[in-house]
């Protein structure tokens, strides 16, 4: 994974160019967006018990033939299972809302995950679901602008839901 500044760097290397005036002022957009995104991946971090939780919660009682007798999150190993791949996709966003990259979440979590689910049986729908689920949720506790720097933030949460958009696609 590379941050925003390196990846700039490396691929103005690659071309041998200089980097450029608008790449020089996205990160200079990104670096005053900063504290916003920092205040958007604490506030995820801090709830992010409550958000799988929920979430969970939501899916099973819409699906509740995951949690029937030969479901998928039947028994409490498999659910313990699916709660923590539940947490891990959700800490994988939040890595990505971090950097401003999806390439760690695409890299180190989402690479291959459909073709273990399948191998294992995973409905990928269900899966699909659950993460949106999570995406209302932490959208919902990142967009509240209690306690939180002041401004628009809407561009900040459209990059926070495409990261769960990707991810949903990823497993679905």
């Amino acid at each position: 994974m590379l941050d925003a500044f390196t990846k700039v760097v490396s691929q103005a290397d690659t071309r041998g160019e200089y980097i450029s005036d608008s790449q020089i002022d996205a990160l200079k957009n990104m670096v005053s967006e900063g504290t916003k995104r920092m205040d958007v991946v604490n506030r995820i971090t801090s709830n992010s018990s409550t958000i799988v939780a929920n979430a969970a919660r939501s899916l099973f009682a819409e699906q509740p033939q995951l949690i029937a007798p030969g479901g998928n999150a039947y028994t409490s190993r498999r659910m313990a299972a699916c709660l923590r791949d539940m947490e891990i996709i959700l800490r994988y966003v939040t890595y990505a809302t971090f950097a401003g990259d999806a390439s760690v979440l695409n890299d180190r979590c989402l690479n291959g995950l459909r073709e273990t689910y399948l191998a294992l049986g995973v409905p990928g729908g269900s899966v699909a679901a659950g993460v949106s689920k999570m995406k209302e949720a932490a959208i919902a506790i990142a967009n509240d602008p209690n306690g939180v720097t002041r401004g628009d933030c809407s561009s900040l949460m459209a990059e926070l839901g495409g990261y769960f958009d990707q991810a949903a696609s990823a497993v679905g």
